[in-house]
């Protein structure tokens, strides 16, 4: 059975596992522990599925659990994709923290998911990279 529920934390090995199977880890920076630890040490809402303990699916956010909520990682482990987990993992996020907007970055090929679940694009979103100097 898969429980859906929120936690403090998941270890880094939990993180790098659910980043590397879900195909997430191709945009993060995984071979880089120190900097995939302090992005679990920043998070401050967690939203887990777990099958027997393992974790299979997370949603890494940071909220203020009134406003806004930012999606910063939402993974599901390949083999349990299309099995409506990650939409159960954001109705839990949605429910932890329910008159807050959801903002996430999507990869390109999850589009469509977000699409479907009535996501938006939002047309004033901005973004400054690492290394691009402030003018």
């Amino acid at each position: 059975m898969i429980s859906i529920q929120t936690e403090q934390t998941v270890t880094l090995e939990e993180f790098m596992k659910v980043l590397d199977e879900s195909g997430l880890g191709k945009r993060r920076p995984m071979d880089d522990q120190k900097l995939l630890n302090q992005m679990i040490l920043g998070t401050n809402l967690w939203v887990t599925a777990r099958e027997e303990g393992t974790l299979i699916g997370l949603m890494r956010g940071i909220s203020d659990y009134c406003y806004r909520t930012f999606v910063a990682d939402l993974a599901v482990i390949k083999s349990y994709q299309g099995k409506g987990i990650g939409t159960e993992i954001l109705t839990c996020t949605r429910e932890v923290a329910p008159t807050a907007r959801l903002f996430l970055f999507s990869a390109e090929d999850a589009e469509g998911f977000y699409k479907k679940l009535g996501f938006h694009l939002h047309e004033r979103c901005y973004q400054l990279k690492t290394g691009e100097p402030m003018s």
